[in-house]
């Protein structure tokens, strides 16, 4: 399996530090707002290379942080306000009950779209002590030093190296950067904080050895990817976005406090545009998972779409194109209710097209190369229709698409199924997750796929 670093800017292959086990973080939602087609395009990268992995026989473990303290751009601006602090305003809820209710639709649209759910969700609100300690780690060092008002800085000259990922170096950065906070008390315009001071009218703030504060925006990755993956892990994702400066910066805390490379391969997901200008809550344009409910799609057709682009290029959303996926995504689904069953084995040409497709997701998860095999393995006339449909049954463990779902349209749970289904359905409506979460893994554990949809909980035959 091979992966494009974004640090060495090379393609590389996946050697994990544990044999045949790949550790792997990925940078997940802020949740103040519900997340838009752009943020899930970059958490179906740590989907994908997953479900590839997986399908070569790899075990992975993955953590998603959940991001429920409230930043801003220019937290050292009098004019900033808290991100959480507004939406409690908006909603009229407490910090908490914001976190929670859109930490549980992102991950509700997020198995809309077919992305599995990590093996933890570590949320940053749990985690203060941990970043605490690793400030104050940092400040021993000598990569961090305390102004006069309880803030605590990660001076960037100390590291040697800032900006080998996102090329932005020191000679090339200045005050009044866009990514910059101006602040006199820094001693390099580049130096970013770890902890800030709680000014005015902070809704979210702890205690600490410098006062009364929060942490930086980067500290919270270092401190929990450490924490639950150790001081080395193979595998960092996020949108490309975040390279600079929160992934410089993660960098530069991670490596400086323990004193070596902790990650060892970068890879970064494109940003998604609509008609040329990016997706995203500050230009306005932002595409929700229940728009594509509401036009009549299918949200996996999603999937599809974003298939037919390279992860870490630039890819364009329209309607059009949106529509056209879905239409695909259907016809295949009839094609395999006529096909199925599935052959026994696969002959010698039907191999090749197994071989084909693991060489594609080995290459960089090169998923255009995927769509085309299956497009190429749908009207191939020296393939049988049974090996077809148990090449395409088994190629939806990455694909993800529910291919299956009309050749299985007549299967039904049993009773007990049915009974744990209303239980979860029950306790999501209490908000009761831990429960929901303890059925989910039950009918896991009963070879079956849970979905959740508009109608609740349903359930499939893996």
């Amino acid at each position: 399996m091979w992966l494009y670093d974004s640090l060495t800017r090379a393609v590389r292959d996946v050697d994990p530090l544990e044999p045949g086990h790949v550790k792997m973080y990925a940078c997940g939602p802020t949740v103040y707002r519900y997340a838009h087609l752009g943020n899930l395009r970059s958490f179906m990268l740590y989907d994908l290379i997953r479900r590839a992995l997986e399908y070569e026989g790899y075990t992975v473990t993955e953590v998603m942080n959940i991001t429920d303290v409230g930043h801003m751009t220019d937290e050292s601006s009098t004019e900033a306000v808290d991100k959480m602090q507004l939406a409690m305003e908006d909603e009229g809820l407490a910090p908490l009950e914001i976190a929670e209710k859109y930490t549980n639709a992102v991950l509700t649209d997020a198995d809309a779209l077919g992305i599995r759910r990590a093996d933890l969700y570590p949320k940053a609100t749990e985690h203060i002590q941990e970043m605490i300690d690793l400030t104050q780690t940092l400040i021993e060092r000598g990569h961090a030093y305390v102004v006069d008002n309880g803030s605590v800085y990660y001076d960037v000259t100390s590291f040697e190296g800032y900006g080998k990922l996102s090329g932005n170096t020191l000679d090339k950065l200045r005050e009044g950067h866009r990514d910059l906070e101006t602040d006199p008390r820094k001693r390099h315009p580049a130096d970013f904080a770890l902890w800030k001071a709680a000014g005015p009218g902070r809704v979210m703030k702890w205690a600490s050895p410098w006062g009364e504060g929060f942490p930086g925006w980067h500290i919270e990755c270092s401190a929990m990817s450490m924490k639950y993956l150790g001081e080395r892990f193979d595998v960092h994702t996020g949108g490309t976005d975040l390279r600079f400066p929160h992934h410089e910066d993660e960098i530069a805390q991670s490596e400086g406090a323990v004193g070596h490379q902790v990650v060892s391969i970068w890879v970064h997901a494109g940003h998604l545009r609509q008609s040329g200008q990016k997706i995203a809550k500050s230009t306005g344009n932002v595409v929700l998972v229940r728009d594509l409910i509401d036009r009549g799609f299918d949200p996996l057709s999603f999937r599809w779409l974003c298939f037919q682009t390279q992860y870490r290029s630039e890819m364009d959303f329209t309607w059009d194109a949106m529509a056209a996926a879905d239409q695909r995504v259907k016809q295949l689904r009839k094609h395999m209710a006529t096909w199925a069953p599935g052959a026994d084995a696969l002959g010698a040409v039907a191999e090749s097209y197994e071989r084909r497709f693991r060489e594609a997701l080995a290459n960089d998860v090169h998923m255009p190369g995927a769509v085309a095999l299956v497009n190429e393995l749908d009207h191939a006339a020296d393939v049988s229709s049974g090996e077809k449909y148990r090449l395409l049954a088994a190629w939806d463990a990455v694909l993800g698409l529910e291919l299956e779902a009309e050749a299985m349209s007549d299967w039904e749970p049993s009773e007990e199924m049915r009974a744990l289904m209303s239980e979860r359905d029950d306790a999501r409506d209490r908000k009761d997750y831990a429960t929901s979460d303890r059925i989910r893994d039950e009918l896991a554990a009963m070879g079956l796929e849970v979905m959740d949809g508009p109608s609740g909980t349903t359930v499939r035959p893996r």
